[in-house]
């Protein structure tokens, strides 16, 4: 798949915001004291991970 300049930027980007987005949930999962948040912060943490594998499969 080749992708143009935009695409590849837009790539970046989106990659960009999900590790910061994982890193802030992994932080709020090792801080939060109640087992159900976090719970719900790891696995949204590790769902930001997957988005991040997933998009990374685009660029090569």
């Amino acid at each position: 798949m080749n992708l143009n300049h935009q695409e590849l930027q837009n790539l970046r980007h989106l990659i960009g915001s999900h590790q910061v987005t994982e890193r802030k949930l992994n932080f709020y999962a090792d801080e939060c004291q109640d087992p159900q948040c976090k719970q719900m912060f790891s696995q949204s943490s590790k769902s930001a991970s997957q988005t991040i594998q997933k998009l990374m499969s685009f660029l090569g």
